[in-house]
């Protein structure tokens, strides 16, 4: 499953096929909900792929839910933009990669829908 931690905005103009929205800030402001609703909406057993635009976010996202108790997570660390090395070499991302882009608030993968969500058993 993979976990968009980007901004609802973001989201909408361009995600991972398929990715669910739960974003880690809102305005520049941390989500106080982000821990809580990926609690409800995921089990800390479930596989996780976290991405954001360029890695920073994602990484953070990883850091709390790891410390949350989530055992299955990966860290999409170029995002859908892509990101830089300590030399300063591009990774690219996602979407730089030429991979499908969707678009919009699909139903179910919205933040909004993801809030409603409750974990797949076993």
């Amino acid at each position: 499953m993979y976990v968009d931690v980007r901004s609802e905005r973001e989201f909408e103009a361009g995600h991972v096929p398929g990715a669910l929205n739960v974003p880690i800030s809102q305005q520049g402001t941390p989500n106080p909900d982000f821990l809580p609703v990926m609690q409800q909406a995921f089990a800390n057993t479930e596989r996780l792929v976290v991405g954001c635009q360029s890695g920073g976010r994602s990484r953070r996202a990883v850091e709390q839910l790891v410390k949350a108790g989530f055992e299955n997570l990966a860290d999409m660390s170029a995002g859908m933009d892509g990101a830089r090395d300590a030399f300063g070499r591009v990774t690219p991302g996602w979407s730089k990669q030429g991979r499908p882009v969707e678009q919009g608030k699909p139903p179910g993968q919205a933040y909004a829908d993801v809030k409603q969500r409750s974990p797949k058993s076993g």
